[in-house]
C-alpha cells in the first residue's frame, strides 16, 4: 500500500506585537506628519534670518506638500511591485539626509529645494505606513490600530506647532529639522526588524502612468501656487493649469488602457472609495490653508514668540490625538459617514468662530473653544477616512488606495495654501495687526465653507462604509 505524502507546508511567520508594529510604522509617520506644520511657528523668524518674502513662506509649505502629492501615487506603486517595506526604508532614509538639508540651507531657495527633498521622501512613508499597518495586525484588531495611527497622526499635527516654536525660541530655527536625524536613525533600522515585506497585485511598473501622473499634479499646484502672484489669467499660470488638466486627463486615459495600471479606475466604482477622497480634499483645503495663517495670528497681530503662539494653537492641535482613537474603535459602531460629517460640521463651526472671533485686541480665552471644536473635528475624521479608504478596495490594493487619498488630501493642502493666502492679501497683509486681521477673517470664511461643503460630501458615504 503506498503512502501519499502531504506537500511541505510553508509555515507563516508569526505576527508583530501590535505595539511594536505601531511604533515601526508610527515614529516615520510622526516624523513626516510633524513636519508638515512644524515650519509654520517658525516662519515670521525664517522669513527674517533668510530675509524671504510671503511668496518663499508659501513655498517653504507648498515645497514640501508639492513634492508629497506628485510623488505619492507613484511611490505607493513603486512599493507595490519593489517591495512595500523597501519602499518604506528607503522613504526614511532620504527623509533624515533632507532634513539635515534643510537645516544647512542659508538662502530661501536652498531650504525650498531640501523641504522638496523631504516632501518626495514623505511620499514614500505616509501612505505605505498605513497599508503596512493594515497587513501587519489581524482584522479584528485593524480599526482599533488604524485609530491609534491617527492619534499618532494627530500628535504629529499637535506638537509640530509647539515644537517649531520651542526650539526657534530655545535653540535656533534650523533644530526643527536636526531633530530628525536622531530620529530617523532610530526609525530605520526598528522598520527593518518589526515590518514584514509585502506587495499589491501588479507586478509590472507603469512607467507612462508615473510620468503623467506626477507631471500632471506638480503642474496643476504650481499654477494654483502662483496663481496669487502672477495673476490667475497670466500667460505661466494658464499654462501650467491647462498642461496639469491636460497631463492628468491622458493619466485618466492611458489607465483604462493600461496592461498594469498604477491606479485601477475600477477602484472608484466603489461609492465609499470616491466620496472619502472628495472628502479628503476639501478637508485639507479648507484646514490646512486655514492653519497656514492661523499660526501666525499670534506673532504677528499679537506679538507672542513661537514657544508663545505654538502652545496658543494646542486646544486645536491636541484634540485629535485624544479624539482619533476613540473615532477609531467607535467606526464600526456607528458608521464612518456619521463621524466623518460630523467632523466637518464641527470644523466648519469652529473655523467661522475664529474669524469672527479674531480681531487685534481678542483676548486668548474667547478662542480657546472654538479651536477645540475645530480640533475635535479633526479627531472625528482621520481614522474613519483612513478605515473607509482601506474597507472600500481589496487587500490586493490598499497601498494604491492609500496612495491615491493621501494624494488628494495633500493637493488640497497645497490649492489651500494657495487659495486662502490669495483670499489673505487681497483684503489685508503683514503690514500692520489691523490689515493681517482684515485679511484673516475673510480666508478662514473660504476655509470653513470649503469644509462645509466637505461635511455636505460625507452625507454620501454608505451607512457602514
Amino acid at each position: 500500500m503506498s503512502t501519499v505524502l502531504a506537500p511541505p507546508v510553508t509555515p507563516v511567520p508569526p505576527r508583530r506585537p501590535l505595539g511594536a508594529v505601531l511604533a515601526a510604522v508610527g515614529i516615520p509617520m510622526f516624523m513626516v506628519t510633524l513636519d508638515n506644520l512644524v515650519v509654520t511657528t517658525a516662519l515670521p523668524v525664517i522669513k527674517t534670518n533668510l530675509g524671504a518674502s510671503l511668496t518663499d513662506l508659501q513655498w517653504f509649505v507648498n515645497a514640501y506638500t508639492l513634492s508629497f502629492a506628485a510623488l505619492l501615487l507613484t511611490a505607493a506603486a513603486l512599493g507595490d511591485r519593489l517591495g512595500r517595506r523597501r519602499m518604506f526604508l528607503f522613504g526614511i532614509s532620504l527623509f533624515t539626509v533632507a532634513s539635515a538639508a534643510c537645516a544647512l540651507a542659508t538662502e530661501p531657495w536652498m531650504l525650498t529645494a531640501a523641504r522638496a527633498v523631504q516632501g518626495a521622501a514623505g511620499a514614500a512613508v505616509m501612505p505605505l505606513s498605513l497599508t503596512l499597518l493594515a497587513a501587519g495586525v489581524p482584522e479584528r484588531l485593524r480599526n482599533a490600530a488604524v485609530g491609534i495611527w491617527g492619534g499618532i497622526s494627530g500628535l504629529g499635527v499637535a506638537v509640530g506647532p509647539v515644537v517649531g516654536g520651542a526650539v526657534t525660541d530655545g535653540l535656533d530655527w534650523t533644530w526643527i529639522f536636526w531633530l530628525n536625524v536622531p530620529v530617523g536613525l532610530v526609525a530605520v533600522p526598528v522598520a527593518a526588524l518589526v515590518l514584514r515585506e509585502s506587495r499589491g497585485g501588479a507586478r509590472r511598473l507603469d512607467p507612462l502612468g508615473l510620468v503623467l501622473s506626477s507631471g500632471g499634479v506638480l503642474a496643476a499646484v504650481w499654477g494654483v501656487v502662483h496663481g496669487s502672484d502672477h495673476g490667475w489669467t497670466s500667460r505661466p499660470v494658464l499654462t501650467a493649469l491647462i498642461g496639469g488638466g491636460v497631463l492628468l486627463a491622458a493619466f485618466l486615459a492611458w489607465e483604462r488602457r493600461a496592461a498594469a495600471p498604477m491606479l485601477p479606475l475600477r477602484l472608484f466604482r466603489s461609492r465609499g472609495f470616491s466620496v472619502v477622497n472628495a472628502v479628503a480634499f476639501t478637508f485639507s483645503a479648507g484646514v490646512f490653508g486655514s492653519v497656514f495663517l492661523l499660526a501666525q495670528f499670534f506673532q504677528v497681530v499679537q506679538g507672542l514668540s513661537p514657544l508663545e503662539a505654538g502652545v496658543r494653537t494646542l486646544p486645536w492641535t491636541m484634540a485629535p490625538m485624544v479624539v482619533a482613537p476613540l473615532a477609531g474603535l467607535l467606526v464600526g459602531r456607528v458608521g464612518a459617514r456619521v463621524l466623518i460629517a460630523t467632523g466637518q460640521l464641527l470644523l466648519a463651526a469652529g473655523l467661522g468662530w475664529i474669524s469672527v472671533a479674531s480681531t487685534v485686541a481678542v483676548a486668548y480665552p474667547a478662542l480657546v473653544v472654538p479651536l477645540a471644536l475645530a480640533g475635535i473635528g479633526m479627531g472625528l475624521t482621520f481614522a474613519p477616512m483612513s478605515t473607509t479608504t482601506l474597507a472600500s478596495v481589496p487587500v490586493d490594493s490598499h497601498g494604491v488606495a492609500s496612495g491615491t487619498n493621501n494624494t488628494l488630501r495633500e493637493l488640497g493642502v497645497a490649492v489651500g495654501v494657495a487659495v486662502l493666502a490669495s483670499v489673505f492679501a487681497a483684503r489685508g497683509g503683514y503690514g500692520s495687526p489691523a490689515s493681517f486681521v482684515a485679511g484673516l477673517g475673510p480666508a478662514l470664511w473660504v476655509g470653513a465653507a470649503v469644509v462645509a461643503a466637505g461635511a455636505v460630501v460625507a452625507l454620501l458615504l454608505p451607512r457602514r462604509g
